[in-house]
């Protein structure tokens, strides 16, 4: 049931994708069963029509039949092929952008889990590499085409007696037993060297991964990394050596079971037709048939198996797609009610534990922010400020306590106008192979005042200033030679400068000046609260130059908010953590 649940859900999803590659796939498997039996049927004709009737005119016709059925039949078959090629290259492309779909909409709280990491790189290996969605279309196809033929071929040897039928099932059985066996052996044996391959996968990708080949070079990690390739490299190949000579004992079985086979058929229906009471109802044509009825049968049921055995491991390799794509999407809550503009954000009692963890991040977190204030939320590593941020950003729910803004709860509000309100830099913020301005504004534009200020007080206006294409300059070189690698700062920049194109009412900025040196960060801050105005904004930093803009300071340790107040007052307690954080950052840099 579950089985066919799967496939139901894998062909309702290429029915949306492609419709006309579910009705060309049900075609050719109607033409391939035609082409069998009909192959079958006809030489009887023209084998009688040689010896018995010995009509060279009507046998003439029969050849030319036979010759122009399989001419038709390969002439739909080819044009079939070619416009199936086109469909599954749709197909696939189609698959792989609802997949992209899917991530961009799914709980962020599952792209943060290395479950469901590792269930999406499952999901898409499975589309991508083993092209197993497509070969489970392709599978059924192939179960309709066998069925179909088994049907007419059953058909015509029944006209003969049950003794032939029963002949072909215990070969069918004996093979079925053989089979069955080796799958099981095949499925232990892909299970077994799955870690095998993740250590392979780690070291080879180590080699082909951009982001190392400087430590790698300087370091001289080379060696060490193509050990580990080359040793476990070695591993899989004694591995498959094993599993291919066993492959090749079943496989030389299962031959020498059909030649007995074929054997068997050949000899009873010679049998019958030299029987005196047979001999006249059993032609040279007749014999022909039921001997290519038998062989073709025998083969077709090899193919339905190995068709069924195909699309259980099939299935199998789906379920990571089947499961992710299953997901629930972040945006499905249906809210009507539009967030335009933020004028107070309060936490009540929040606490928060990550998903598959026991570690308190936050404990009864409890603050209000009014509209147009600066906050700094500052504390140790560990103490949960950016987790305020996923909170406040709908990435989590608390686990108990709530967020609200304006007085409502914020999973009250419309979820896209919702993130409209809301303009962040995260510290590990990305950049992406567009242009300058595309990668500020997320569309196509064209340069204008606004834009112009905003990259002038980020103080990236000599930098664009220098570049031949200028703002319309491509970032990374992926796949523009012209394209520019920016520092670590400057693309801290863009991407500050992008929040504040977005032009929301509540600005938050998350570590995102760690690459800057202190200098050009006090200038950030600066120019920010320029920038923002009468906007709210929050401001996480380890460097504690944030503060001293800011109209009030949430200072966390533990998950616990410890002071929650000006820095005017907070300097006043010489014993608070806030002081110590202050003075000691201070004095490191202090000028002499």
């Amino acid at each position: 049931m579950k089985a066919f649940k799967k496939i139901k859900y894998l062909l309702k999803l290429m029915f949306k994708v492609s419709p006309g590659f579910i009705f060309l796939t049900i075609f050719g498997s109607l033409f391939s069963s035609i082409q069998v039996i009909g192959n079958v049927i006809l030489p009887k004709f023209l084998i009688d029509e040689l010896i018995i009737n010995k009509d060279l005119m009507t046998a003439f016709y029969y050849g030319i039949a036979i010759v122009g059925f399989n001419l038709i039949i390969n002439l739909i078959n080819k044009t079939y092929k070619r416009l199936l090629e086109v469909k599954q290259r749709k197909v696939s492309y189609k698959v792989m952008e609802e997949m992209s779909i899917k991530i961009m909409k799914v709980e962020y709280k599952h792209l943060e889990d290395p479950y469901y990491l590792d269930l999406k790189e499952r999901a898409a290996f499975a589309i991508n590499n083993q092209n197993a969605l497509q070969r489970i279309v392709n599978g059924l196809s192939g179960l309709v085409t066998n069925f179909i033929t088994l049907l007419g071929l059953i058909a015509i040897m029944l006209t003969l007696g049950y003794i032939l039928i029963t002949i072909l099932l215990i070969g069918v059985i004996i093979t079925l037993v053989i089979n069955s066996q080796f799958m099981k052996y095949q499925v232990n044996f892909f299970q077994s060297i799955i870690p095998i391959n993740r250590k392979y996968n780690y070291y080879f990708n180590l080699t082909n991964d951009q982001r190392l080949s400087k430590d790698m070079r300087l370091y001289n990690m080379s060696p060490l990394i193509l050990d580990r390739v080359q040793h476990y490299n070695k591993v899989n190949v004694s591995n498959f050596k094993k599993f291919f000579r066993n492959m090749g004992i079943v496989q030389g079985l299962q031959s020498l079971l059909t030649a007995l086979q074929t054997g068997l058929v050949y000899l009873y229906v010679g049998l019958l037709a030299s029987t005196v009471e047979t001999s006249k109802k059993i032609t040279i044509g007749d014999f022909t048939m039921f001997a290519n009825s038998a062989i073709n049968f025998s083969k077709t049921f090899d193919g339905l198996f190995n068709n069924v055995i195909d699309m259980m491991q099939l299935l199998d390799y789906l379920n990571p797609f089947v499961e992710f794509m299953q997901l629930p999407n972040a945006l499905e809550v249906p809210s009507d009610l539009e967030l335009k503009e933020i004028e107070k954000i309060e936490f009540k009692n929040v606490s928060f534990t990550y998903p598959k963890s026991n570690n308190l991040i936050l404990d009864n977190v409890s603050f209000k922010i009014n509209k147009g204030e600066k906050i700094s939320i500052v504390g140790l590593n560990g103490a949960g400020k950016t987790t305020i941020i996923k909170l406040l950003c709908r990435f989590y729910e608390p686990d108990s306590g709530e967020i609200l803004i304006n007085d409502k709860s914020i999973y009250d509000y419309n979820y896209k106008s919702y993130l409209d309100a809301i303009s962040i830099v995260f510290q590990d913020y990305k950049l992406f192979a567009y242009s300058i301005i595309k990668n500020i504004t997320g569309e196509e534009h064209t340069a204008n005042e606004q834009l112009n200020k905003i990259i002038d007080q980020v103080g990236l206006t000599e930098k664009i200033t220098e570049l031949p294409k200028g703002i319309n300059t491509r970032l990374n070189k992926s796949f523009d030679e012209d394209g520019i690698e920016l520092s670590g700062g400057q693309g801290q920049k863009i991407a500050i400068a992008r929040a504040l194109y977005k032009n929301s009412s509540l600005v938050i900025l998350d570590e995102p000046t760690s690459a800057l040196d202190p200098i050009a960060e006090a200038e950030i801050y600066e120019h920010f609260n320029e920038l923002v105005l009468d906007k709210t904004a929050i401001y996480i930093s380890h460097r504690m130059s944030s503060s001293v803009f800011c109209d009030y300071i949430l200072v966390l340790d533990g998950g616990k908010v410890v002071s929650y107040d000006t820095h005017k007052n907070l300097m006043k307690d010489k014993n608070s953590l806030y002081y110590k954080l202050f003075k000691t950052q201070s004095e490191n840099y202090q000028l002499n």
